[in-house]
């Protein structure tokens, strides 16, 4: 891992204004190395496909599920979204190359969206909140766009609006396609308007995605986090993989030694999306 310092205010005005940070050279190159090599393993137990995705994927290796708490990037997510949060998701995605834009049972590319459920979050004067925040793990040379690049449409989590077409094929005003080397983060809360563009480049797409939400939340992956998971567990660790007490009420108002992400919170930091 690289001892980058990020400058947690500064991020946190920039995420409020922008909807998304992109943060260089998080990963070191030989992380990289180990996780793309930790994808080869995932990717040679699937099916043969132009795309793949990979939910629960921190389930699959040890190398991906060493992100978790990644030191680097888990003070930021604590003063994003306050201490009493988990991980929501972890969620690998490979696009290969595709010129003729075939599309597959696993999406090669993706229209225009917010994430979350069906039925969506409710809105507030047209606005959804912000219920959960992803860092995308840059694995593969997207430093150009039309490489499969994710989309988004800075401004578009704290406003009404609402893409005039949701086709990725098509140009949405003010849209931008995020670039960035392997070992870069990308990091964009639910409410962004994004899209999964299709990949006409000679480079396979590799991106993973880790979502953190607060705890009283159902993550995606998972009931209860496994054993394996939790095993030899940090304290931070365990928070992350939702077991901070048997009784369920506490998700809501834990006591305080049951959530050690606190001490990486820092009440001077910022606004952050939880008051």
């Amino acid at each position: 891992m690289t001892q980058t310092k990020l400058d947690i205010p500064a991020l946190i005005e920039q995420f409020n204004e922008n909807g998304y940070l992109i943060l260089p050279g998080i990963l070191s190159e030989e992380k990289v190395n180990r996780l793309n090599a930790a994808i080869d393993r995932i990717v040679a137990e699937e099916p043969e496909s132009l795309a793949y995705n990979v939910y629960n994927s921190i389930e699959r290796d040890d190398e991906i599920a060493s992100l978790i708490d990644e030191p680097t990037l888990l003070p930021l997510m604590v003063n994003l979204l306050g201490f009493n949060i988990q991980l929501h998701i972890s969620h690998l995605t490979v696009r290969k190359p595709n010129p003729n834009d075939v599309k597959t049972e696993s999406h090669s590319f993706i229209n225009w969206h917010q994430d979350g459920p069906h039925p969506q979050f409710p809105k507030q004067d047209g606005i959804t909140s912000t219920y959960y925040i992803k860092t995308c793990y840059i694995l593969s040379d997207m430093s150009q766009p039309d490489r499969g690049n994710t989309k988004v449409v800075p401004g578009s989590h704290n406003k009404p609006f609402h893409p005039e077409s949701q086709d990725v094929n098509g140009l949405v005003d003010g849209e931008v396609q995020v670039c960035g080397k392997p070992g870069d983060v990308f990091i964009f809360p639910q409410n962004l308007w994004h899209a999964g563009a299709p990949n006409r480049s000679e480079f396979t797409r590799r991106q993973l995605f880790l979502g953190y939400s607060p705890i009283w939340m159902r993550p995606i992956d998972y009931r209860t986090a496994s054993d394996r998971l939790l095993e030899n567990a940090s304290p931070y660790r365990k928070q992350l993989l939702g077991v901070i007490d048997e009784n369920p009420f506490k998700y809501y108002v834990p006591s305080e030694s049951m959530v050690p992400l606190k001490e990486l919170y820092n009440q001077d930091a910022g606004k952050s999306v939880y008051k």
